[in-house]
């Protein structure tokens, strides 16, 4: 029986070099996969999927609107696929999240989900909080501190260098944008500013 599951860790833990590592695995052993990406992160260019270390893939896109089941299905009955693959899973919708759960129930297909957990005021992305809650397996990808422990928490900077309290909870942005943090650190540096 296929599983869902949710990778998930602060930024700069290397989310999507292993999502592009694991699907290259499927390719290299004669398998299709699907890689989706979030319609507004053109960060690496639009329907582009890519690492820090240079790594990248085309990706589909997905919408608010789009249904994932369906596409995943159509694609599927045109050619196998063997595993499906979610960047920036924290920009899924909730009914996003129950359609990856339907590709890995209904069509037997594994889905790998890759995030955030948490965003730079310390709370659940409502997608992240759906695949907390649902997912078969969860795996936390691990990054570190400055300090060295384990960074579990993002915090936004403006173009100052000043942290950011309020606003949109997303904000597409890179090392430019967000430093994690371990819990310590990041209230620190949000009571800092």
């Amino acid at each position: 029986m296929a599983k869902l599951y949710f990778n998930y860790a602060a930024m700069n833990a290397g989310k999507s070099t292993m999502l592009l590592q694991a699907s290259y695995n499927y390719h290299e052993r004669g398998m299709r996969t699907l890689i989706f990406t979030a319609s507004f992160d053109d960060r690496a260019g639009v329907g582009r999927v890519a690492s820090r270390i240079g790594l990248c893939s085309d990706a589909l896109l997905f919408y608010p609107e789009t249904n994932i089941f369906e596409e995943v299905k159509t694609l599927h009955a045109d050619e196998a696929v063997a595993c499906v693959f979610v960047d920036e899973a924290n920009f899924l919708s909730e009914h996003h999240v129950w359609q990856l759960a339907d590709i890995a129930d209904k069509l037997n297909i594994p889905v790998m989900a890759y995030g955030l957990r948490t965003d730079f005021q310390g709370k659940l992305f409502p997608s992240s909080k759906e695949l907390l809650a649902i997912a078969d397996e969860l795996r936390e990808i691990r990054t570190i501190c400055h300090c060295g422990r384990k960074a579990t928490m993002v915090a936004r900077y403006d173009a100052s260098g000043q942290v950011i309290k309020e606003g949109a909870q997303i904000d597409v942005g890179g090392n430019e944008k967000y430093v994690s943090f371990c819990r310590r650190h990041w209230v620190e540096a949000v009571k800092e500013s």
